[in-house]
């Protein structure tokens, strides 16, 4: 029993840490993060594989988290597909490092290690560097802006030639 609770403990706090050398941003005002979000950029992953027109929507939540909507275009099915979640700061509220949750009690990191002067895009981790997405206020992103944080990307050991870029004509 004692190996199973030890296991369980490592699971469940392992997945919301960070990454070594990832730092998350410091004085993150969490009201100037809600809002809508479209995603960029992103390394593959089961919950999000062939969706397009990706978007976060991002409010306060009663309890003092964030209520997390992310929707997707399943090109394969030709249909919308949304998921409710739930987000609570891990340490600090002036810290972007939060814990997310879809699934009950199961957390994983959300770190936000990059984040534009005016709110404008936003570079997040999870617990590994398996997980990695470019947010932006916009459908789309200008060239000179996306290398730059392509570069930083790179800089902090992501496989930034692995990244899907979003399809997002015809964003709303």
């Amino acid at each position: 029993m004692r190996y199973v609770l030890m296991f369980l403990f490592v699971f469940l706090t392992g997945c919301t840490g960070i990454p070594k050398g990832i730092e998350p941003v410091q004085n993150f005002d969490s009201r100037r993060y809600l809002g809508k979000w479209y995603e960029i950029a992103r390394l593959d992953h089961s919950f999000e594989r062939g969706l397009q027109q990706v978007s976060a929507e991002y409010t306060l939540r009663e309890d003092g988290g964030i209520k997390v909507l992310n929707r997707g275009f399943n090109t394969a099915k030709n249909k919308w597909e949304d998921a409710e979640g739930k987000a609570y700061f891990v340490e600090d509220s002036n810290q972007g490092y939060l814990k997310v949750s879809f699934f009950g009690p199961f957390y994983g990191a959300y770190v936000i290690f990059d984040l534009g002067k005016n709110y404008e895009y936003s570079l997040i981790t999870s617990h590994n560097r398996d997980f990695l997405w470019l947010l932006s206020r916009t459908p789309t992103i200008d060239e000179t802006l996306k290398k730059e944080l392509l570069a930083k990307m790179e800089s902090r050991g992501f496989k930034t030639q692995d990244l899907i870029f979003v399809d997002q004509s015809g964003a709303q």
